[in-house]
């Protein structure tokens, strides 16, 4: 176990002229603001309380920095007005390269458990385990603290950069995973405008259909009760109306959506109540949820983007969760209005088409899919026209819907019953879908079945870039964790592939923008889309920059597509 022994010596501002040439700094910028420490040869100093000018000679020189969670000090550091170059290497973006799914990146933990930094003797200890002490209170002053976590952070670089080399992982960390920080940081800095107005007033009349679909509800069940509790809404469908399908748990009866689903014909009550949770759902999610964080100075919303969340590599956001804004339903694309571009500027909207099918036929080098996407033709409707076996020409909207779904089912190793369920067909048609679909795509099958194997003789799969998911559920004795490692390890290379290009995507975006000398911005990502809010003199180079960037993020077997639309607001692009 190591443990530090150094102690930060306090410094001004005259030790940061030795440091504009040198090759890489670990520095630690406490979460107050209280100190900048940072780690020189073999020594540690501290700058207390340190002036502006000092952070603008530190982070704005051209010295390469190593620390833990570089966004939240780029976005601290804009806001005194100071920028940050030359990001090296983010611990705790490196530590989540490594293992995906840890449930927290806290720089004690990945210390302790990655590099084997201890705490200084007569520390207390956590889960048997002497942990780190950053600062609780235990230490007497600032220089030990920062000590501390320059120690960490140290080691950390030392054994994650060696580790990331022994997994081939260095594209991923230094093309991908290090120049993406720089591009949330500004994403969130900048945010997107939201029409307030329209968003209280899309409320005013979310609440009045709640009050009519409250009030119908009541009536149909003869007397008002709790409609958001589980317990007397069970009690009203199956023990007062007498509907099938009640099943008692120790709790009540169950109201979850599938069960209510299967009784929407059977009482008009029940698809009142869908509508209800929808319509609640939204007004409390969605729009209440964006009112609270609207910046007042700004008017826009920063949503927080993660990096370090998905077992996937996918990028997620909170305070708002914006993968999640609503938009299968024509009420919940409505919320896509409340998304503007500012006065003046224009919504560049880029999606791309149908990426995880396109990785699909690259990963598993399947001929009769590629050829689809090669030769133009829609990939559901020529898979429609194979698995029922009739002229492209003859495929009915109906059996392209049910290709679809064979397609994306594939893609998340779905079930026959479960394909049976989603199109409500026989478990024995969906079971000959599926056998026909691999009679056509054989390579696809190959490939799915060789992933789970080498998943279980590795313990992981990996995306075309080498990104791992670890799965120690493929050797699991109990067949239902098996069956589910089985679905993720068919999934995980396919969906992580596509997170990956998109964040190669952004990076490039983001570059070309800047390189350009454009004044528009990178300001969203959800899933596989981009949005530039540019400017009027800047819209056709975007448009150019954002095409290019995007269908050249990655070369495949297939080429990648992108539909690009423009407008007034997320809605317009649509």
């Amino acid at each position: 176990e190591l443990m530090c022994d150094k102690r930060c010596a306090a410094a001004d501002e005259s030790i940061l002229e030795n440091i504009a040439d040198k090759e890489k700094v670990c520095y630690c910028y406490d979460a107050d603001e209280v100190y900048l420490a940072l780690s020189l040869g073999e020594n540690y100093f501290i700058i207390e309380n340190p002036s502006d000018n000092v952070l603008k000679s530190f982070f704005e020189s051209g010295c390469a920095k190593i620390g833990y969670n570089i966004k939240d000090d780029i976005i601290r550091l804009n806001k005194r007005g100071i920028g940050f170059k030359n990001t090296e290497f983010d611990v705790m973006i490196g530590a989540y390269i490594i293992n995906p799914v840890r449930s927290s990146y806290d720089l004690a933990d990945i210390a302790c458990e990655i590099a084997g930094v201890a705490q200084r003797e007569g520390a207390e200890e956590t889960n048997g385990q002497l942990m780190m002490d950053f600062g609780d209170g235990n230490f007497e002053n600032a220089a030990e603290t920062a000590a501390n976590k320059l120690f960490a952070i140290e080691k950390l670089y030392e054994k994650l950069t060696e580790k990331i080399k022994e997994n081939n992982q260095e594209e991923l960390c230094f093309k991908i995973e290090m120049p993406l920080i720089e591009v949330l940081a500004a994403m969130q800095i900048e945010g997107v405008l939201v029409d307030r107005e329209a968003l209280v007033k899309f409320g005013d009349e979310l609440s009045v259909k709640i009050n009519e679909l409250t009030n119908s509800i009541y009536s149909y069940a003869g007397k008002e009760f709790n409609i958001n509790s589980p317990k007397q809404l069970g009690e009203v469908l199956f023990a007062d109306l007498g509907l099938p399908h009640g099943k008692k748990t120790k709790t009540g009866y169950s109201t979850n959506a599938d069960i209510l689903e299967k009784l929407k014909d059977v009482h008009p009550i029940v698809k009142d109540i869908l509508e209800y949770r929808q319509f609640t759902k939204l007004k409390s999610t969605y729009v209440d949820g964006l009112l609270a964080v609207i910046n007042p100075n700004t008017g826009r919303i920063h949503s927080n983007f993660n990096q370090t969340v998905t077992a996937t590599g996918r990028i997620s956001s909170t305070e708002p969760n914006l993968q999640n804004i609503p938009v299968r339903t024509p009420l919940g694309r409505q919320m896509r209005k409340m998304f503007r571009a500012a006065d003046g500027k224009t919504f560049v909207d880029a999606d791309y088409s149908q990426i995880e099918l396109r990785v699909l036929s690259h990963i598993s080098d399947d001929k009769n899919m590629q050829n689809a996407f090669l030769s133009g033709t829609d990939v559901h409707t020529q898979t429609a026209a194979q698995v029922f076996k009739t002229p492209i020409d003859s495929v009915t909207s109906e059996m392209r819907t049910r290709a679809k779904a064979v397609n994306f089912g594939i893609v998340y190793g779905i079930s026959e019953f479960s394909l049976a369920q989603d199109l409500g067909i026989s478990f024995k048609e969906a079971k000959q879908y599926i056998e026909d679909y691999f009679e056509n795509y054989p390579n696809i099958k190959r490939y799915l079945d060789e992933v789970i194997e080498s998943g279980k003789k590795d313990g992981y799969v990996s995306t075309i870039f080498g990104r791992r998911r670890y799965m120690p559920e493929l050797r699991a004795s109990n067949h239902i964790t098996r069956s589910f490692g089985e679905r993720v390890a068919m999934n995980a290379p396919i969906q992580g592939s596509a997170a990956d290009i998109i964040k190669i995507a952004m990076v490039n975006v983001f570059r070309a923008l800047r390189d350009n000398g454009l004044k528009s911005k990178l300001i969203l990502q959800i899933h596989d889309e981009l949005i530039v809010e540019a400017y009027p003199e800047e819209l056709e180079q975007v448009k150019k920059i954002v095409r290019a960037e995007m269908e050249g993020a990655a070369k495949m077997a297939v080429p990648l597509e992108v539909d690009l639309n423009t407008g007034q607001s997320w809605y317009d692009t649509k």
